[in-house]
């Protein structure tokens, strides 16, 4: 990039920059954002594909938008937008991560029919905010209200936000493990509920089905003792929990012990020993029955705990501590050397169930009765990563409605509903926001357009069904993918929450505004190319992710 100065060149940016301006950069942008989009389209609904992700050793399969983005090795940085709000999305509701990644896209689209038009980019991004902010009161027309009590509801929820995952055979249980986990751990703060989803333990284990899967009242780890002479089971738990290693502590300074003698080696051997029962003697003074240590447990512990009848267990992560010491009212301890009976939390029951290899350590009848773990069971790892992807969204929307206490229908009825009231809204406007408020009310329909497609049916006939039945005035008609029929998707069970739907809109309009407003891109050598060349159309680099048939060129990820 130079400027001209008296015929005299000004070079501004360094040699090697790339520099793609307009219309070209803005189009860039939106083929990018657009590509992402269509990539995780085919996942939606119940009736959506699931994509299988390889990275060397390990495979991924899934149909969850966010997951699916992350894993994505995307460069565009357009297109890391759309990733960007997967992430949110499912950072604030869990749930509706590919509506909200389908929709910047189609308002993305929908915008560049309006550039090709010769409306201005500060046009569109006007009549967009209005058409979201004019959304967010219509929705208010179409809510429910539930309340925390109204178990039915609650369990339709869970079902669909599961529907069409990897565990949907199995989400009526599921559900219902989700409702009561989420009901025991309710909260209140200033006078509104808080439900706290760390409060919950997921703990997984291969072997039996998904319908084996499990709630229990307390904290369940994968874990076995550290001696096969400790005890399998404790009454009334007084429970250490230990960050430290239990062992005979090496000296720090470089240092030298000459032994000359086979009593002498014995001596100091037998003064390592009494340290490593003087530690194990200081835990049971304390009247710690039960010890759980972040690090290791040497040999000589292992044998003064079991003698000692203390239940011990090595190798607890970091975070299941910190559960564990929510759970059961007790303080961390760092130093072996300085801690008392205050430090020690207590359980009525803590014992290992399970044979051989399958063993877990059950802590259960905890001080804190919102303690709470759900074991899922699976037959194989990727059915029990799948599980646990279907039940984090149930545990994230119960929670979100439980705080709310807000629903709508789903079955893309919300959608069609605000695209017609939308229309209908433009035609009141008089400028030229009124083109970016129908465009907006256009994008909408591409949810169930989209549902309608992965399930087989014809778009064109379920989106002229669904807008005459919403004209009607029935508000929470929506398409049943099942029967292919436009249903009452309310009284079918059917049902999101609000925040769903408001957080997708918000994060998509705001995304799609900010890719609209960038009319010039600047990339340094070294980094993506903003567009053009051989391989780099687009921004993107040589190679990708093969397997996206179906994107423009240079669009590949």
């Amino acid at each position: 990039m130079s400027a001209q100065l008296g015929g005299q060149p000004i070079i501004i940016l360094r040699e090697g920059t790339e520099r793609t301006r307009g219309t070209e950069a803005r189009n860039n942008n939106i083929m990018a954002a657009k590509a992402v989009a269509a990539a995780v389209r085919t996942t939606l609904g119940p009736k959506g594909m699931d994509k299988m992700l390889v990275s060397g050793q390990e495979v991924t399969i899934t149909n969850d938008g966010v997951t699916i983005l992350k894993e994505m090795d995307i460069e565009h940085p357009a297109a890391k937008m759309l990733v960007e709000v997967a992430k949110t999305q499912d950072d604030e509701v869990g749930d509706g991560t590919t509506t909200a990644a389908v929709l910047t896209g189609e308002f993305l689209e929908r915008a560049g029919e309006l550039l090709e038009q010769g409306v201005h980019p500060t046009i569109i991004c006007s009549g967009y905010r209005m058409a979201a902010e004019k959304a967010m009161d219509i929705l208010k027309d179409i809510t429910h209200t539930i309340s925390e009590n109204d178990d039915e509801a609650l369990l339709n929820i869970a079902r669909t936000a599961m529907t069409g995952k990897g565990a949907e055979g199995s989400k009526d249980k599921l559900a219902e493990i989700a409702v009561a986990a989420l009901k025991s751990i309710v909260d209140e703060e200033d006078g509104k509920k808080v439900v706290d989803i760390d409060n919950i333990k997921i703990e997984k284990k291969t072997g039996l089905s998904v319908d084996d899967s499990e709630l229990v009242k307390g904290i369940v780890l994968d874990k076995n003792k550290a001696h096969q002479n400790m005890p399998n089971k404790v009454n009334e738990a007084k429970i250490a929990l230990i960050t430290r290693p239990i062992e005979f502590s090496k000296m720090e300074l470089e240092a030298e012990i000459n032994i000359s003698t086979p009593g002498e080696l014995a001596t100091y051997l037998d003064q390592e020993e009494q340290i490593v029962q003087g530690i194990v003697s200081r835990i049971a003074d304390s009247g710690a029955n039960v010890v759980l240590c972040q690090l290791g447990i040497d040999d000589v512990a292992q044998h003064f705990l079991a003698k000692a009848n203390i239940l011990a267990v090595e190798r607890v992560e970091k975070k299941d501590i910190e559960k564990v010491a929510r759970a059961i009212g007790a303080n961390l301890i760092t130093s072996v050397d300085d801690f008392d009976a205050s430090d020690l939390g207590s359980a009525g029951l803590v014992e290992l169930r399970g044979h051989s290899e399958d063993k877990m350590l059950y802590i259960t009848e905890c001080s804190n009765p919102r303690a709470v773990s759900i074991i899922i069971r699976g037959g194989t790892e990727h059915v029990l990563d799948s599980t646990e992807r279907a039940l984090e969204d149930a545990l994230r929307v119960v929670g979100v409605v439980i705080e709310d206490e807000k629903l709508v229908a789903g079955a893309g009825s919300p959608e069609i509903e605000l695209s017609l009231r939308l229309k209908d809204y433009a035609s009141t406007l008089k400028g030229r926001e009124q083109l970016a408020v129908a465009k907006f009310a256009e994008a909408l329909e591409i949810i169930p357009k989209t549902l309608a497609e992965n399930a087989g049916l014809d778009p064109i006939d379920m989106l002229v069904e669904l807008r005459s039945q919403h004209e009607k005035g029935k508000k929470d008609a929506g398409l049943n993918v099942f029967t292919g029929e436009v249903e009452n998707m309310w009284k079918n069970g059917v049902i999101e929450p609000l925040r769903v739907k408001t957080q997708a809109l918000n994060s998509a309009t705001e995304t799609a505004i900010m890719i609209l407003r960038i009319d010039d891109v600047l990339a340094a050598t070294g980094g993506a190319s903003p567009g053009g060349g051989a391989c780099g159309s687009g921004g993107m680099p040589c190679g990708g992710m093969g397997g996206m048939g179906g994107m423009p060129p240079g669009m590949m990820m």
